[in-house]
């Protein structure tokens, strides 16, 4: 008998401290509110210069100077490279002087032409005389204009030798040295316009809907610009374009948006994130602290009116800074555990504080 009241006993003692294990302390709850805010989703966006473009050579030579450094400004027509010209000014030359004996021989001919006229009025020769003598003077206007077209050529090939910048920009990595041989054509560096840049990203065809229904995307939509270090762009950008039509292997269509760039921060080929705006309403927010996931699937705990905790199935639709907004699968009825989801499990029963939610979203300084 005192063997089995002993066992009673100690039976008794252990449910005891089982159930006091599963006592735990006081945990904070709170019910879901609905909002209607907007909320900015963000893509990644490519950098470019307005303007960059590639500086070639154009006529073929030896770099004689190289007036500029790898990433430094340069003004519109500014020169930058000058190409050993001798070669083309001794060309210019000759073509100078072939055009003025072309224009020599044509001033002959047209005096010719002038006492031929007045000697067939005087039918002195036959006409036929004066068919050559015109005939002789559209030839050498001719080699005249093909003498002229050469000394443009020539002046050109001078000119091109200078080699000029043909915007304002900051110049690229210079692959070549003084003295360096270069064709036409040769790539010399490249020339960024960064005074503003582009931030082209791709956005889904649900999420381009979405953005049309609200007022003023498709207007000089405002956006934010991140950084790769995380940081937000101090200049606010413009949604200035969208693509015609959306791609039919990835079903995106490209955005287009226009940053200031005073500082020249932002260069050429630089990536970011574009933060656009988007209205919601009628979403329920939540902690993401009170959200956890089993089987790929996320789930809450509620606290019903006796304090057992229950597992609940919710869907995130979008994510906010420390928040779920969730479309559905929770109310304002329930009561979701916010904290120690760790510490709980399933049909335990708890002591809890309630806190608003309007209180937490205030802590988080969110929305």
């Amino acid at each position: 008998m005192k063997k089995y009241l002993f066992a009673l006993v100690v039976l008794t003692a252990c449910t005891a401290k089982k159930e006091a294990v599963e006592e735990v302390q006081t945990l904070e709850v709170s019910s879901p509110i609905s909002l209607d805010t907007t909320i900015h989703q963000e893509f990644v966006a490519d950098i470019h210069a307005v303007q960059n473009v590639e500086i070639r050579a154009r006529v073929k030579g030896y770099l004689d100077r190289i007036l500029v450094d790898e990433g430094k400004e340069v003004k519109r027509g500014q020169i930058v490279f000058t190409i050993n010209s001798q070669e083309y000014v001794a060309d210019l030359a000759r073509a100078k002087a072939v055009l003025s004996q072309a224009t020599a021989e044509l001033k002959a001919e047209e005096l010719t032409l002038v006492n031929t006229r007045l000697l067939v009025d005087k039918n002195v020769i036959s006409k036929n005389q004066l068919a050559i003598s015109l005939a002789k003077v559209d030839g050498l206007k001719a080699k005249r204009e093909e003498a002229l077209a050469h000394v443009r050529t020539a002046e050109l090939k001078v000119e091109h030798s200078n080699i000029r910048a043909p915007f304002d920009g900051i110049v690229d990595r210079l692959p070549f040295k003084r003295g360096s041989l270069v064709d036409e054509g040769t790539l010399l560096t490249t020339l960024s316009d960064n005074h503003n840049v582009y931030a082209y990203f791709n956005v889904s065809e649900q999420e381009y809907l979405a953005f049309s229904e609200q007022d003023g995307v498709n207007k000089s939509a405002s956006v934010d610009l991140v950084l790769a270090n995380g940081e937000t762009y101090p200049e606010k950008g413009v949604v200035e374009t969208i693509e015609g039509e959306f791609d039919k292997n990835t079903g995106n269509i490209a955005f287009r948006a226009r940053f200031a760039n005073p500082k020249r921060l932002l260069r050429h080929g630089a990536s970011g994130k574009v933060q656009l705006p988007k209205k919601v309403t009628d979403y329920w927010v939540i902690p993401q602290k009170s959200v956890f996931e089993i089987q790929e699937k996320s789930y809450v705990f509620i606290k019903d009116a006796g304090g057992l905790i229950k597992m609940k199935s919710v869907v995130p639709d979008l994510r906010i800074p420390h928040f779920y907004l969730i479309k559905n699968g929770v109310s304002a009825k329930d009561t979701v555990l916010i904290e120690g989801i760790q510490l709980v499990k399933q049909g335990q029963k708890i002591k809890s504080t309630f806190k608003p939610m309007r209180q937490i979203l205030s802590d988080y300084k969110a929305l």
